[in-house]
């Protein structure tokens, strides 16, 4: 590793940077998770009804988790070939005008394409953002700064689930997250550069190469563990919250549970669990630790869901929150990952990290479905389930402590 020379960094925990990344977040967060919350009234809309409309909901989201996998790439490269700005921003523009287009479409091939564009945009925000943070922010605050750009932008699915119950018209939902993600390229003004990437960049060091994350054999297993240690945040979201309503049929639920609902106590329960999370690594100086103590959280809260036989919405519900906040890791998460690499690979992994995490959702959906046929929806989510915690756990268990870790470096490639 090759050591740059030092870069001042902001001391004040609340700079541009932070302020700007977690509003980007948000409005990041409602717009990804706004198709689960208008799902079936949009998809009605357009004339689908019953087992059709489930099928064209997984195609919807897919299509939506395979445009982040490519724009992860996509924004991931360039946010260490030209900076993490321009990529902040760039993602911000491109989703910003998907969802407006989302809500003028008329059919699911539209709809499909839309939320295509919207997928690739969605990639790059997260990653350039605490990219940044994580950059301009001494070690000992990057992990509060990080909390922050995480806890304020996970609100942004209770924001949607609330404008859509204030509204009533997913259309509308979606004008308004557009207007949001334009408005908020205005706050651009005064949000500086990372001072460690211009270093790297005056070096001319090689940056943002793919490629070198495959080069390397050590390079590559550390690579796969920062995906792997996400897989159950988009596990419980993708598949446990987003169909409750099925899974609510499955239990033989009292009362109607929709699927906004649904989403909105989970991400209350994200946040809260990003707070926690946050705060605890605070305590404890070791990311490591807290990821152990929330995994074994998932795993007895996800058990209690599957079983949840002949209770209640509310009890449905409350599960909802439990299993948000249990998996409520994502801070932790992406800042393991923005940690874990040099300045000149730091956005590429960054970036792809969380994303390889919401493109594996296809993958674990159609999992789901080949265990579905024999074994039920529940028996199905338990085993992905046991797969997704076995396979985080044994991640954790590959990494480094990276709470004291000085990111001022740039990886030999």
């Amino acid at each position: 590793m090759q050591m740059p020379t030092s870069t001042a960094r902001s001391p004040r925990l609340l700079n541009a940077a932070v302020v700007v990344a977690a509003l980007g977040y948000f409005v990041d967060i409602y717009d990804l998770l706004l198709f689960g919350i208008v799902r079936v009234a949009s998809l009605q809309s357009l004339g689908l009804t019953g087992e059709n409309l489930t099928r064209q909901g997984e195609f919807l989201i897919n299509m939506q988790m395979i445009g982040m996998l490519i724009g992860g790439i996509l924004w991931g490269v360039l946010g260490d070939k030209k900076g993490r700005l321009s990529v902040l921003f760039g993602s911000i523009f491109i989703y910003s005008v998907a969802n407006i287009a989302n809500g003028f479409v008329q059919g699911v091939e539209g709809y499909a394409l839309w939320r295509f564009v919207a997928g690739i945009g969605l990639a790059g925000e997260l990653g350039a953002g605490i990219t940044l943070v994580s950059e301009v922010l001494p070690k000992e605050k990057r992990g509060i700064g990080t909390m922050i750009v995480a806890s304020v932008g996970l609100t942004g699915a209770v924001v949607a689930n609330l404008i859509y119950k204030f509204s009533g018209d997913w259309r509308t939902c979606y004008f308004i997250g557009g207007g949001l993600g334009l408005g908020l390229l205005l706050l651009r003004v005064g949000v500086s550069e990372s001072g460690m990437f211009r270093t790297a960049k005056a070096d001319s060091v090689s940056r943002g190469d793919f490629f070198a994350l495959f080069n390397n054999r050590e390079r590559l297993f550390k690579y796969l563990r920062c995906i792997l240690i996400g897989l159950p945040t988009w596990y419980v979201i993708g598949i446990l919250v987003t169909f409750s309503p099925e899974f609510a049929k499955a239990f033989g639920i009292r009362g109607e549970v929709k699927g906004g609902d649904a989403i909105m106590y989970a991400y209350i329960g994200i946040v809260l669990g990003d707070m926690a999370t946050g705060g605890l690594s605070q305590l404890l100086k070791s990311r490591l630790k807290v990821m152990y103590i929330f995994l074994g959280l998932s795993a007895v809260v996800i058990t209690i869901y599957l079983n949840l036989h002949g209770a209640t919405a509310s009890t449905l519900y409350l599960l909802c929150g439990l299993m948000g906040f249990a998996t409520g890791f994502w801070v932790i998460f992406v800042t393991i990952a923005a940690e874990q690499f040099g300045t000149n690979l730091r956005a590429t992994v960054t970036t792809t990290a969380p994303n390889f995490v919401r493109g594996a959702l296809p993958l674990l959906i159609i999992v789901f479905n080949f265990f579905e046929g024999p074994m039920g929806r529940i028996g199905a989510a338990a085993v992905v389930g046991a797969f997704v915690i076995v396979t985080s756990v044994l991640s954790v268990r590959g990494l480094k402590e990276t709470f004291h870790q000085d990111l001022n470096y740039t990886e030999t490639v």
